[in-house]
């Protein structure tokens, strides 16, 4: 699973860099997220969620949040 790290990027780029990876990603693919900027802590699981795509805390701290995201059934989208 690829691990992508955002955690030097400001709201609101790294919501385009995950809009942009669901764009391309097959449905069932995963990735893991880490997040830094408070407006992307608070975005990026709430954009998962509208979405349809499941989404989990791994690690939670005042420095950052791990997620794993796995994408849902596209055609549902």
């Amino acid at each position: 699973m690829e691990r992508v790290d955002l955690r030097a990027l400001r709201c609101p780029e790294p919501l385009i860099r995950v809009k942009l990876w669901l764009r391309e990603a097959a449905t069932g693919d995963e990735r893991e997220l880490l997040l830094c900027d408070p407006g992307s802590r608070r975005d990026i699981p709430r954009y998962l969620t509208r979405m349809g795509h499941h989404w989990e805390t791994c690690e939670e701290s005042a420095e950052h949040l791990h997620l794993r995201v796995q994408v849902c059934h596209k055609e549902l989208l």
